[in-house]
């Protein structure tokens, strides 16, 4: 049923949002719902047409890139001019004088802990729940779990407990542990006891002997009686490991020690998504995202589920409290430091109306969200997000320096409005477009009072890449692009710009996601070169992958990875390198199958994850690929393949006939794929009246007239046609 109007001053509001911001957000701020709308009002007046200006740049640049890729097609790519006439157009802009963030009241998880980062779809109250609760993480049932650990030698996962499985899992535990808090003499896997005595912690070895902590400075706490302790808080490189100790368990019964399980402090800081993880295409599904982050800052926010055959309950994580060393209490936080994400700038909202016209989204985010987070600054809650004060909001897509400054604009507006102290609203960059990692220093100038993190987005990263430079020519395949030069660059950029800008000790330098839940034995063996290369935090697809990703900052200590890039910092020039086009070399042809892994790959990928965003409302989930394996997608991914395939249907590389039998024949596999789901629609057999299939098709068919290549416009009205249907 549409909802009814309420007028508001020039303002007309969706009545069901009306009552959501009167009834539930404002009740207990302090802030009048009349100065509410007033002020949203005229924020909107005023910046939306800064906005809309900036989104008609946008599409004037690309057009002068565009003709200028024309004007030399077959001619050998002059990397010199290209790059003086992206200066002559102001694409790149000029660097500014060296400086240094000025941003307080920053909280540690973000200013001096380095740690993962989840991102959750915050239209998942669960997921969201869950998140907010991976700041601990179980090492024992993260390794059982997951490949980390093998099945080779009767290893097998199994439907009930393998001890075979649990003893390796218990010694890659121990091994942990002394590689990360030795003890002076032996191994913890010797341990018989372990006890405090004068505030140290003290061991027991198999062999009789006595030892201790080899730095006893790394012995921050623990609970229950010392001489046989149920917890042990040790703390290293800034981040918590907690010995649980339980010999009444099935586990800790068999240990000598009665450990029963190792504590992870994992996901330091989360990032609650209402961006590209999401489908809120309506007020109704705006409603219910706000609501879910409301419920969060309120501490309210609950989720019922069955597991097990039993209906369990989740709520957020209290505090975990211990005796201290010196006899004291040490408190530590039992929840993960919570980010918000709006929108880009280049959507609207209909839920609010201007003068009879819909406003740009990402204010209405900015105000609402900011609302919510009100409660937990002023105490409406048992659950303290930010201890210093702050809010931080992730800002997505933006464009070089003047999108940033309008951002720190709105975030002043915002604060005006709702009565709150300057910059108590913190901004994330995400350097994710290539306008912004060519200006990234100029970038993080337009908010040095306020950034908290730049982030590389590599996916949408790339997806802008090849939009960018479509009229260049064909792109490489997609595994290729990987080691394109320009990708090297843009990591080592961030992170050298982050440096240089002051980054350290008050914001974070953070690396992108890790796209395959399932394989975390992968992920253990790899993803470990991002504290190394001198990132405070990466992003991770779970709370299981946020406690093994947590390993490897207890391996490095990226305080002295950064120092180590200071000398590359203060003179690296990465321009010639990010401005390297990812396009087949003149004079190669691909073979047919070059062409056909990458078109059988990209559209059952783009169906896949369409079918569910489009017909389900799922904006981010596990999809199995062409081999079965599962792969985290959103609307990133989808943006690199739609702009992947349209361009090489632009070139020629594919013609309509040869997408659209292979769109056809992936089809099924996705059907067959879904086949166990009770809500998922098919697309076969009658594909021209399949909604889903019509919107995967049209993200490459139109793909080259979307703007920055992106894939929202698309998904947004077939899911909006699927609900009214």
């Amino acid at each position: 049923m549409t909802d009814q109007r309420i007028a508001v001053g020039d303002l007309s509001i969706a009545e069901s949002f009306h009552d959501f911001i009167e009834k539930q957000a404002i009740p207990g701020t302090g802030v009048e719902p009349s100065h509410f709308w007033v002020s949203l009002g005229s924020i909107v007046r005023d910046l939306a047409p800064r906005g809309h200006d900036l989104l008609t740049r946008r599409a004037e640049i690309q057009d002068a890139i565009d003709d200028w890729h024309r004007g030399r097609r077959g001619a050998a790519h002059d990397a010199d001019a290209y790059r003086e006439f992206l200066i002559e157009i102001g694409y790149i802009e000029n660097p500014p004088d060296p400086f240094a963030i000025s941003t307080d009241r920053v909280d540690p998880e973000i200013a001096s802990i380095s740690g993962p980062q989840l991102v959750v779809p915050l239209d998942n109250a669960r997921y969201a729940l869950n998140a907010a609760n991976a700041r601990w993480g179980s090492l024992y049932d993260a390794l059982y779990g997951t490949n980390v650990i093998s099945e080779e030698g009767g290893a097998e996962k199994g439907e009930s407990y393998n001890p075979a499985r649990g003893e390796k899992v218990i010694a890659f535990g121990r091994a942990f542990l002394d590689d990360q808090v030795p003890l002076v003499s032996g191994s913890h896997s010797d341990a018989t006891a372990y006890r405090i005595e004068g505030g140290r912690l003290q061991v027991a070895l198999a062999d009789g002997s006595m030892s201790g902590l080899a730095d006893q400075s790394e012995f921050v706490g623990y609970t229950g009686p010392a001489d046989g302790p149920s917890e042990i808080l040790l703390g290293h490189n800034g981040l918590h490991i907690e010995i649980r100790r339980d010999p009444a368990s099935p586990i800790g019964g068999t240990d000598p020690a009665g450990v029963a399980d190792i504590h992870i402090e994992s996901a330091i800081t989360t990032i609650m998504d209402l961006e590209d993880s999401v489908s809120a295409v309506d007020t109704a599904d705006k409603i219910h995202v706000y609501s879910n982050w409301l419920g969060l800052m309120k501490g309210t926010l609950t989720a019922t589920f069955q597991k097990g055959g039993r209906t369990l309950d989740r709520v957020l994580a209290d505090d975990r409290t211990y005796t201290g060393a010196d006899g004291g209490t040490v408190a530590v936080s039992g929840r993960s430091l919570m980010l918000v994400r709006n929108v880009g700038l280049h959507l609207d909202v209909d839920s609010v109306l201007l003068d009879g016209a819909s406003i740009p989204e990402t204010i209405l985010d900015a105000m609402v969200t900011s609302l919510a987070a009100m409660h937990n600054l002023q105490g409406n809650t048992a659950h303290r997000n930010s201890r210093e004060g702050s809010i931080y909001i992730v800002k997505p897509k933006m464009h070089g320096p003047a999108e940033v400054a309008l951002a720190v604009e709105l975030f002043s507006r915002v604060e005006e409005a709702l009565g709150l102290e300057t910059n108590t609203l913190k901004v994330g960059i995400m350097d994710e477009e290539r306008r912004t990692s060519l200006n990234l220093a100029a970038c993080i100038e337009a908010a040095k009072e306020r950034v908290v993190f730049i982030n590389t987005g590599f996916l949408d990263r790339t997806g802008d890449e090849i939009h960018t430079d479509m009229e260049a020519g064909p792109v490489v395949p997609k595994a290729e692009m990987k080691s394109a030069a320009w990708l090297g660059a843009y990591e080592d950029s961030n992170v050298d710009n982050g440096i240089r800008c002051g980054l350290i000790g008050r914001a974070q330098i953070g690396k992108g996601m890790w796209a395959m839940p399932e394989e975390m034995a992968e992920m253990v063996a790899t993803k470990g070169a991002h504290p190394r290369a001198g990132a405070s935090t990466a992003w991770v697809p779970s709370p299981t992958a946020a406690t093994l990703h947590a390993l490897h900052y207890h391996e490095t200590d990226v305080a002295l990875a950064q120092e180590s890039f200071m000398d590359r910092a203060a003179s690296s020039d990465y321009m010639p390198e990010l401005l390297t086009l990812p396009v087949i070399e003149s004079g190669r042809v691909l073979s047919d199958s070059e062409i056909s892994v990458d078109l059988d790959n990209a559209c059952q990928g783009i169906l896949g994850y369409v079918a569910r965003w489009v017909g389900q409302g799922v904006g981010c989930s596990t999809v199995p690929n062409i081999a079965d394996v599962g792969l985290m997608e959103d609307c990133a991914t989808l943006r690199i393949a739609s702009q992947h395939l349209a361009n090489w249907l632009h070139h020629g590389v594919i013609d309509k006939a040869k997408l659209e039998s292979t769109m056809q024949k992936m089809a099924a596999v996705v059907d067959q794929q879904n086949s166990d789901q009770a809500t998922y629609r098919p697309m076969l057999p009658n594909l021209d009246s399949s909604i889903s299939y019509q919107a995967a098709l049209d993200l490459v068919l139109k793909g080259r007239a979307q703007p920055n290549g992106y894939t929202e416009f698309v998904l947004y009205e077939r899911r909006l046609a699927v609900k009214a249907r």
